[in-house]
């Protein structure tokens, strides 16, 4: 039995809080070739389940929130139930695949059952068929969602034999065993809080360096508490969901960076920015500075911890520049400004914050986040998440997988989201909007693209 970290927990709690909404994180994963049979593809994932324990395991939350949800093992898994198929109508094409994915994506996964469901879809065009991977993100972030295609997928044409698996389902913990182990932690939590605090004081100097630097970041932080100008993006949501997706080739981020200077996050926020201004003035409103302040989640994964099953995230704040007409302005501008928050420790705050809370106990942690999700949100606007796909090409069933389209969910007020995703020398999009409110998430989708090839003009 695994407790959930409080990070993992929020994600589960906030689903609780908004009725309908679905917290899921998701991609598509296309392959060329002919579509592998159900008994195929059940056999493929069947021998990979051993790499991913979550995947057989349920989250069991604690009565009155005494604890974090745990991780305990699904006695009665049944593989079948998370292995789903279905086909696109004719032409198989874009259209017809974004609009699968808000649909699978409007649905909320069973909490009766692991958090996960893979789609198996047929009918692509041009001989291809996919794979919606769909996850709670209270099980993974974007870095560890990613390994999730290098545990269940081969790095050659050639399958790896199946792992060998001797997994039985350990007993089901009752409610009153969890909730007596529960108590007994919040009993011993001070003792545990205390020796922490008393290794800290042995190195004053990293102590110090700490305080300053969170202090430094919460000052940062605390504008995102300042609303933002009052715009279409923001407002109440449906559960329902749309999705479409833009593309463009990292020979172009590249292009850009070498002539413009910047970052490769640089330069995509800033194609994303000058979506959200195209849209903005399709729809008759005039885009000002503090109109699309967004949320950039930050990886604070060291190196090796890719396939910890778990969210390792921060965040920064950050105002999308869509009020600047020029496109390489725009640039200069994000760029600034994301070096400035760099500069402040933002996201450093927000780690260490996260990795405090671990500490704290869970009952005072939980109910001011419940509380909190019932309060009106106007401080974030939307959520641009980076995430670095598979260094290497990836195959299943000896059919090479050839692109990868990313899903970010959106909750709250937030009415459209964009997730930045490379694969294969392809950078890809993935837009998300709220099924009522944003029946023109194309415009934002072809305003991505628009905006880079404007910046690759430039910097040529």
């Amino acid at each position: 039995m695994d407790r959930m970290t409080p990070l993992d927990a929020a994600f589960l709690l906030a689903e609780d809080e908004e009725p309908g909404v679905s917290l899921a994180i998701s991609s598509i994963a296309v392959f060329e070739g002919p579509a592998p049979s159900q008994a195929e593809f059940a056999a493929l994932v069947a021998g990979r389940l051993p790499l991913v324990p979550r995947y057989r395991q349920q989250a069991r939350e604690i009565p009155l929130d005494l604890g974090p949800p745990v991780w305990v093992d699904d006695e009665h898994f049944d593989l079948d139930y998370h292995l789903r198929r279905t086909a696109l109508p004719a032409p198989g094409g874009d259209e017809q695949l974004a609009a699968l994915m808000g649909r699978v994506m409007s649905a909320r996964l069973d909490r009766d059952r692991p958090l996960w469901e893979y789609w198996f879809v047929e009918g692509l065009a041009k001989d291809r068929w996919a794979l919606i991977s769909k996850v709670h993100h209270c099980m993974v972030d974007g870095i560890s969602g990613t390994d999730l295609y290098n545990a269940v997928l081969d790095d050659s044409p050639e399958p790896r034999p199946s792992t060998p698996d001797h997994w039985q389902p350990a007993p089901a913990p009752t409610t009153v065993a969890l909730t007596v182990d529960a108590l007994r932690r919040l009993v011993a939590n001070p003792v545990d809080q205390a020796r922490s605090l008393v290794g800290a004081l042995r190195r004053p100097g990293v102590l110090a360096g700490l305080v300053w630097d969170t202090a430094r970041g919460l000052g940062a932080l605390s504008t995102a508490l300042v609303p933002a100008s009052a715009t279409s993006l923001s407002g109440p949501l449906s559960a329902q969901r749309r999705f479409t997706f833009a593309r463009a080739a990292v020979d172009d981020v590249k292009a850009v960076r070498r002539g413009l200077g910047g970052t490769f996050n640089d330069v995509v926020l800033a194609a994303v920015s000058g979506g959200f201004r195209a849209l903005l003035l399709a729809r008759g409103e005039q885009p000002d500075a503090h109109a699309v302040r967004t949320l950039v989640p930050v990886n604070v994964r060291m190196p090796g911890e890719e396939s910890i099953r778990d969210n390792r995230v921060s965040l920064m704040f950050a105002d999308l520049p869509v009020d600047i007409a020029h496109p390489v302005a725009r640039l200069m501008a994000l760029r600034a400004q994301l070096d400035r928050l760099k500069d402040t420790k933002e996201s450093q705050s927000g780690a260490t914050l996260t990795a405090l809370a671990a500490h704290g106990p869970f009952p005072l942690l939980s109910a001011p986040f419940r509380l909190a999700a019932h309060l009106p949100q106007r401080s974030v606007v939307t959520v641009t998440t980076n995430v670095p796909g598979p260094r290497r090409a990836l195959y299943a069933l000896g059919r090479p997988l050839v692109e990868i389209i990313p899903y970010v969910p959106i909750a709250s007020t937030v009415r459209c989201g964009v997730s930045i995703f490379t694969y294969l020398g392809e950078v890809t999009f993935g837009v998300t909007g709220d099924y009522d409110a944003s029946a023109d998430i194309d415009v934002l989708a072809r305003g991505i693209e628009d905006s880079l090839r404007d910046l690759v003009a430039c910097a040529g």
